[in-house]
């Protein structure tokens, strides 16, 4: 099964060191764990929008457990709040409406 994740309302920083110990300690760590997923082909995309404190990407797991385990492994994971989009195929919207059509006659 594949989602569409949004990770938004990144923290911000009240003073530069605690910005420094929330770029190394969560920020970084994240992404070098995204780019891990990329690399187990769990993470197929993803990417930040310009200028926001927000990550997107679109997951490959076997379940929503499955899923849910892996958002939960990030660092960066109870600093975010999260939206999760369980995403239908193509070619299984195409499938149900060729059955639909051909109810119709």
């Amino acid at each position: 099964m594949k989602y569409l994740v949004s990770g938004t309302s990144g923290p911000g920083f009240q003073s530069p060191d605690e910005a420094k110990q929330l770029l190394e300690g969560v920020v970084h760590p994240s992404f070098v764990r995204i780019q891990e997923l990329e690399a187990e082909g769990k993470i197929s995309a993803s990417g930040l929008p310009i200028g926001d404190r927000t990550i997107i990407f679109v997951l490959e797991a076997a379940s929503h457990s499955e899923a849910d385990s892996i958002i939960q492994s990030m660092p960066i994971w109870s600093h975010l709040e999260w939206e999760v989009v369980a995403l239908q195929s193509v070619s299984d919207r195409m499938a149900q409406e060729k059955q639909l059509l051909a109810q119709y006659g």
